[in-house]
């Protein structure tokens, strides 16, 4: 070997596909690993050799599905915060949300006045969606398709959207965006909860009473198995790629098998119920609404068994203040989760025993790097990749306070949870993001764009 190269010794590798962990070394040079292997010996210059002795290395995370509100909503959440946050979780790329930034990302003049506002403030490198809203249709959608193709990973829409800036599409509208993004080969991520059901039970639910049961009575499962068995429809119809973000009802991801589409799940449709948010409150509003307590092992049946491809956060903030209104109509309905994604999935999937270990690097890393053309960079530990690891304490154990979480989202469903092992430190690109001991490691604006046409 040549010189400049950085070594990791004596750790326990989590390599693609092995469901034992691997005591291998990294060899690391210019960001890239440059080899794996068993006492490997560098010919020239070493500039460092780390040594992870007691300790897990898993390829860091990719969170497909976050809200980092910038620009427009920064009061909730900025790509600082959102990319410290995940670089304190073991998250090592990002991809952000369209419909939650103004403007929102229809358009390349919009995405290219969001790249203006968020390129120098990520700590983790990161891509973007492309949105299609109901108030595309007033433009040349179909040509803003076209030039957004060539930056963004996928395009986000809703089947029902409490956003007046980012409306929803009805089945005809949806069905063509299905066409649209199947000629520029890129998949269409849905919200997909049934509008008419969702719309009509809410007018129902308001006038029983204000409590999270009544919210979740405006959303239960079969406003998500209306929504998916319709877009499944569509997408088979056309012969397109689709997708379904947070997947929280168990019958609905079933659906999916055999259909050539895709679905994700978040980690709070795996921990929590109808009950829990009985009690929780506010702090586990989300959309959809989490379900009883019988989607939650079929989900992580479903997840373990691949029919669900991958997990993400739909880490989506606010302040404090917004989660307190006193109804649940006007609490803001949104988590953060990208500092606590991947803990929770090696704490509660892997070393509880419902995941493998396969299963969980695939979960939290490969699967979503292969669905969004990350592959050949991101998602594994694999000579030629990105040197993004994770170095995780599976003996060390620690209670979620959210007002230590780096993201400005404090409020927290997990709060108070105890979970088994942590994140001691975060490597992007062969750097240190992040270590337990001394926080973030880098200036903001160490994270790159992942741009489609760059891949």
């Amino acid at each position: 070997m040549t010189s400049g190269y950085v070594v990791i010794r004596h750790g326990l590798v989590a390599l693609p596909g092995a469901d034992d962990w691997q005591p291998v070394d990294i060899v690391i040079r210019d960001g890239t690993i440059a080899a794996i292997g068993r006492d490997l010996e560098c010919v020239g210059q070493v500039d460092a050799v780390h040594d992870a002795a007691g300790l897990w290395i898993l390829p860091g995370a990719i969170d497909a599905h976050v809200h980092f509100d910038d620009p427009g909503y920064t009061e909730r959440e900025n790509f600082t915060a959102g990319s410290s946050a995940a670089a304190a979780g073991g998250v090592t790329t990002v991809i952000d949300m369209p419909c939650t930034s103004v403007p929102p990302v229809t358009t390349v003049e919009n995405m290219q006045r969001k790249l203006e506002a968020i390129e120098h403030k990520s700590v983790v490198d990161f891509g973007l969606y492309g949105g299609v809203c109901a108030q595309s249709f007033e433009g040349d959608w179909q040509k803003d398709i076209q030039e957004l193709s060539r930056y963004v990973l996928g395009f986000k829409t809703y089947l029902t959207s409490g956003m007046q800036t980012f409306q929803r599409l009805d089945h005809y509208h949806l069905q063509q965006v299905l066409e649209a993004a199947r000629d520029v080969g890129l998949p269409v991520l849905l919200h997909a909860e049934d509008h008419d059901y969702v719309q009509a039970a809410t007018d129902a639910a308001r006038w029983k009473g204000h409590s999270p049961r009544e919210y979740y009575e405006s959303r239960p499962e079969i406003a998500e198995t209306l929504a998916v068995s319709s877009a499944l429809e569509l997408a088979t119809s056309v012969g397109a790629d689709l997708h379904i973000v947070h997947l929280a009802t168990a019958r609905a991801a079933a659906l999916l098998r055999g259909t050539g589409a895709t679905g994700e799940t978040a980690p709070h449709y795996l921990q929590f119920d109808l009950e829990d948010f009985e009690r929780i409150g506010s702090a586990l509003k989300v959309a959809p609404a989490v379900k009883r307590v019988e989607n939650r092992d079929g989900l992580w049946e479903l997840l373990a068994a691949g029919a669900i491809a991958f997990v993400a956060s739909d880490h989506a903030p606010c302040p404090a203040h917004e989660k307190n209104t006193g109804s649940i109509w006007t609490d803001y309905g949104g988590i953060p989760g990208v500092g606590t994604l991947l803990p929770y999935m090696v704490s509660e999937g892997y070393m509880a025993g419902r995941l493998t270990l396969s299963r969980l690097t695939e979960a939290i890393a490969g699967m979503p790097a292969q669905r969004y053309g990350l592959a050949r960079r991101k998602g594994a530990i694999a000579v030629g990749n990105d040197a993004d690891l994770v170095w995780f304490d599976p003996n060390a154990e620690w209670t979620v306070e959210g007002q230590k979480f780096l993201s400005q989202g404090k409020v927290t469903p997990f709060e108070g949870m105890r979970f088994k092992g942590r994140v001691v430190k975060t490597f992007v690109r062969g750097r240190e993001v992040y270590n337990c001991e001394s926080g973030i490691c880098v200036e903001p604006g160490y994270g790159r764009w992942l741009a489609r046409n760059e891949l």
